[in-house]
């Protein structure tokens, strides 16, 4: 399986594309989203939350998200190997950011809602 790279470098220009280059996008706010819902997983849990993501890119999504302090990894000496994943500190304060988000594109967007992902439909701002 071929590793998965980004295909530009970042151009960071102000703190909003920092915090859309953090949080932002399909996956890390899904990721995000269903790690404050279930609070700690592992990595085959989360590929279940997510459905559709290929392999590569769910490592790759979790790579960023802990690079950049959203998501702690927290790996368990034992047989077979145990990884957990949870948000950070940093990670739990972007949870209300992405729930005004949601707020937001409640207004405008209608959902699909035989495809709605299950953590969805928990969140306080659906509807």
């Amino acid at each position: 399986m071929a590793k998965y790279e980004k295909k530009l470098e970042e151009d960071i220009r102000c703190p909003l594309e920092y915090g859309l280059t953090v949080f932002g996008g399909k996956w890390k706010s899904r990721i995000i989203c269903v790690l404050s819902a279930k609070k700690t997983l592992r990595y085959s849990e989360i590929r279940k939350e997510m459905h559709n993501i290929t392999d590569a890119v769910l490592a790759a999504t979790l790579k960023d998200l802990i690079n950049d302090g959203i998501v702690n990894r927290k790996s368990y000496d034992e047989i077979p190997p145990r990884v957990e994943y949870s948000l950070s500190k940093k990670g739990e304060s972007v949870v209300p950011i992405l729930q005004n988000i949601c707020k937001w594109s409640n207004i405008f967007y209608k959902e699909d809602e035989e495809n709605k992902m299950s953590h969805c439909q928990k969140c306080d701002y659906h509807n």
